[in-house]
């Protein structure tokens, strides 16, 4: 019997001051072009990405830093963006 994995974490899964390292992006079906345009903001693979804060009702907007540059993702693209956890 083999241990079970925990789930893979994304953006939208961190804590405030949470880190996290860009592992991949999966865009929803029909929205490809979504992870194009996250890669362009500076959500690469191996990019350092760390939350700021999220938005009072709902945890929507979340705050997030991504090298120098700070961002406000609606939560469904968040969770697009798998992290592995970061010290």
């Amino acid at each position: 019997m083999s241990p079970s994995l925990p789930p893979p974490l994304n953006v939208a899964s961190l804590p405030v001051k949470g880190r996290g390292i860009v592992r991949a992006i999966h865009a929803p079906e029909g929205q490809a072009a979504l992870v194009q345009q996250l890669g362009d903001l500076g959500f690469l693979q191996g990019e350092a990405v760390t939350v700021l804060r999220h938005g009072w009702l709902g945890g929507d907007p979340i705050l997030v830093r991504v090298g120098g540059a700070t961002y406000a993702l609606r939560r469904a693209e968040a969770q697009c963006i798998e992290v592995d956890q970061a010290a």
